[in-house]
């Protein structure tokens, strides 16, 4: 594996987590958003946007994520 295979395979492995997990750990998240592929950014968009639509009164760090994801895929 290259460097660009190896980042997308860590970036998958921190994504499957922060899916499985009701309340992902924001290190974790910020560690994926600081090595994720372009590429892969919608699926990690979906993954946050589906934990906020599952809670009734999502946090606002959450949300605030979802905007700088969001922001970073323009």
């Amino acid at each position: 594996m290259n460097g660009i295979e190896n980042r997308a395979a860590f970036a998958r492995i921190l994504m499957d987590m922060i899916e499985r997990d009701r309340y992902p750990s924001p290190a974790q998240m910020d560690i994926l958003e600081n090595v994720i592929p372009a590429p892969l950014v919608p699926d990690y968009m979906n993954i946050l946007l589906e934990k906020v639509m599952d809670d009734r009164f999502p946090s606002i760090p959450m949300l605030r994520r979802i905007m700088k994801v969001a922001n970073s895929m323009r």
